[in-house]
């Protein structure tokens, strides 16, 4: 059977990356800080969809951590067929009102955690001709507000880089680019989303299921959602004064 890894997958998007390749064969790596969260979803899955899933628990904002996810894919006798890069989480203040310390963290889950972890994953699958990465970006990438965005551009822009160097090679890598998704990242982040109309909303297993096709059509870049792909080709092109003054207010200052 394939196996997958997915960081992040005891919520929201990456947890329905977990269910949909559970239900189509994969066994799975687990990879989460929250040990126990993740032991229950592994066991869930398990029972549900007769795979393997094994709990890898770390911190990816630490460097043991990404370590200790980087030696679990560089393990030859366990390859890897698919790395799906998902962890996240957002900040609740702006940019100036954080501590470097969070800055660090946040730089550390949504940059540092996705170079490491990719370049670790597709030196074994370049070597075995067979493989893919999907890292999960965001559509806030287009728009200058904060360091989210500027993280999520990378994102985006490292993935669709890498993608014509890996090509031919048996090798793929996306980027996964939605607008809004019903997920706890909001939440958690304390940031009032209650004025959303409910059509810009996205349902996270629509969305991987968009995503895991777009995969095998080799595409470098996925924007599910007609609304959504709209903004991604009018974004680039508005001029760029009008997106540098919509980003001037930090989400979250809306809710205080």
């Amino acid at each position: 059977m394939p196996t997958a890894l997915v960081t992040g997958p005891t919520a929201g998007i990456g947890n329905a990356f977990a269910r949909r390749l559970a239900a189509t064969g994969y066994d799975l790596v687990l990879v989460s800080r929250d040990a126990q969260r993740l032991a229950a979803t592994a066991a869930q899955l398990e029972k549900q969809y007769g795979i393997a899933a094994e709990v890898l628990p770390a911190d990816l904002s630490t460097h043991d951590g990404m370590a200790a996810v980087e030696d679990r894919l560089r393990d030859a006798g366990r390859p890897v067929d698919l790395l799906v890069n998902n962890a996240g989480f957002a900040l609740r203040k702006p940019y100036l009102a954080n501590a470097i310390a969070e800055e660090e963290r946040l730089h550390n889950v949504l940059v540092l955690a996705v170079l490491r972890l990719t370049h670790a994953a597709l030196s074994g699958m370049v070597e075995r001709k067979h493989g893919a990465v999907i890292n999960v970006s965001s559509l806030a990438g287009f728009v200058p507000r904060g360091t989210y965005s500027a993280h999520k551009a990378w994102v985006t822009l490292f993935s669709e880089g890498l993608a014509p160097r890996v090509a031919g090679s048996g090798v793929r890598v996306m980027a996964l680019v939605p607008g809004f998704v019903r997920t706890e990242l909001h939440q958690r982040a304390e940031v009032n989303m209650a004025g959303m109309p409910s059509f810009m909303w996205l349902d996270a297993d629509r969305l991987v299921a968009t995503a895991l096709r777009d995969l095998e059509r080799g595409k470098s870049v996925s924007v599910p959602g007609a609304l959504y792909k709209t903004a991604a080709w009018l974004l680039p092109r508005l001029p760029r004064r009008l997106l540098v003054a919509t980003g001037k207010r930090h989400p979250a200052e809306k809710t205080r």
